[in-house]
């Protein structure tokens, strides 16, 4: 089975994910292909550079071809991405086109995006299941 995780709930990355998900990747146990993952809030301090969960599942991501992406609006708010939400303007009106926005200050290999983002990332590598967490 295929899964992708989108991180939404408080503490979802320091625990759940810190905690059961990455050790069992790590050593091949989790039962699971996890093809993607989609932060959100302050889940997406678990993707800054230097942070040891984050160092850790870069790497998994890496060996595993795992997209690792986090939501450019709460990444913006909280310093880890630099240049405007993808999908909206400043007075929260949609875009037909999206804007730049990149990491800053986060492990390798971590995207920036919304929902057409991620669905577009997903969609070469599709999962079988989404759970939120």
């Amino acid at each position: 089975m295929r899964v992708a995780y989108v991180f939404t709930s408080p503490r979802a990355s320091s625990y759940k994910l810190a905690q059961m998900i990455l050790p069992q990747l790590e050593a091949g146990t989790h039962g699971a292909e996890v093809v993607g993952m989609f932060f959100f809030d302050d889940n997406v301090w678990a993707l800054r550079s230097g942070d040891p969960v984050g160092e850790r599942l870069a790497e998994q991501a890496k060996q595993r071809g795992m997209l690792l992406m986090m939501c450019d609006m709460c990444s913006l708010e909280r310093g880890l991405a630099k240049g405007e939400p993808r999908w909206c303007d400043s007075g929260r009106t949609g875009r037909n086109e999206p804007a730049e926005c990149s990491p800053d200050g986060t492990v390798d290999g971590v995207q920036v995006g919304c929902f057409p983002d991620l669905y577009a990332a997903l969609a070469t590598n599709p999962p079988d299941q989404v759970i939120s967490l």
